[in-house]
């Protein structure tokens, strides 16, 4: 009989299957299982306690922070996303997506924590980053492993765990910058024109997708897509929302790691799919996905 608290390499992967309520794993063929694990517990906003079973010491935990919020202009980036073996506890913190103009909250489990996506910086209009953290940024922050977050780019955010924001423009014609891709992609930049053609900045793309920017000062302008994540549990791809020329241009949710994007309606941005996709900008701001968190044991 395999040890129930047989703890692997921290640095070897983790494949994923889901599991009922009475721990009876769902046998999914795309995946191998090391070190006997399944999927037992997900986790969604709100939650504050976890019941483990008696003789269970470490669990290993995928954390998803809150994507951020977006207001009128940028959008935001998605949330932080860490993953790691942890003492068995029976507390947690799950994230919220940011609200209009705020980061996205930071999910935890153990000592494994995931930051919330950056916040859209609504002067002068640049795209929040991927897993920002608690303040708007456009550089994307060092993960929980030490990998460098992505840095502002001037046409495109650069790649990073974190990555940063898109530039903004006023320059009829020419298409504003979009998110960098990373693990957390980050939000796309807004267009300040007043003159068409006046196309906002799409969110990059990553596990978690950031958010789609916004067209915020003509008419039929047309707002960002959205930034693809990834489901982790499938491998399938979660699609960012479509922008739109409502509101003036409103610009789509980025896909998170376990839901798609939204697209914008009127001149709300696209809220951020669930687990961390960054928030799409309208002219009434938009919502960060809700952060997620995974235990395997």
């Amino acid at each position: 009989m395999s040890n129930p608290n047989r703890k692997g390499q921290a640095g070897n992967p983790v494949s994923i299957g889901m599991q009922s309520a009475t721990y009876t794993p769902f046998v999914n063929t795309h995946f191998n299982l090391p070190f006997g694990l399944y999927l037992r517990q997900t986790i969604l906003a709100g939650t504050t306690s976890v019941t483990i079973p008696d003789g269970i010491n470490f669990v290993f935990a995928i954390a998803v922070g809150g994507g951020g919020g977006a207001g009128n202009g940028s959008a935001s980036g998605a949330g932080g996303i860490a993953w790691g073996w942890t003492v068995a506890t029976s507390s947690c913190v799950v994230g919220t997506g940011g609200a209009v103009n705020a980061a996205g909250n930071y999910t935890r489990y153990g000592n494994v924590i995931a930051g919330g996506g950056g916040q859209a910086n609504n002067a002068p209009f640049l795209g929040g980053a991927g897993g920002g953290g608690a303040t708007a940024s456009n550089n994307g922050s060092t993960n929980y492993y030490g990998i460098p977050g992505g840095a502002f780019g001037a046409t495109k955010g650069n790649s990073g765990s974190g990555a940063g924001g898109g530039s903004s423009t006023a320059t009829a014609g020419v298409t504003a910058g979009a998110g960098g891709d990373g693990i957390s992609g980050g939000g796309g930049g807004a267009h300040t024109s007043a003159t068409l053609p006046a196309v906002a900045g799409a969110g990059g793309n990553g596990l978690a997708g950031g958010g789609g920017g916004c067209a915020r000062q003509v008419v039929n302008g047309l707002g960002g897509n959205g930034g693809n994540g990834i489901n982790i549990l499938t491998g399938a791809i979660t699609t960012g929302g479509t922008g739109s020329t409502a509101g003036p241009g409103s610009g789509g949710g980025g896909g998170g790691v376990a839901g798609n994007g939204q697209n914008p309606s009127g001149g709300t941005g696209g809220t951020g799919g669930l687990g961390g996709g960054g928030a799409g900008s309208g002219a009434n701001g938009g919502v960060g996905g809700n952060g997620i968190l995974y235990l395997f044991y």
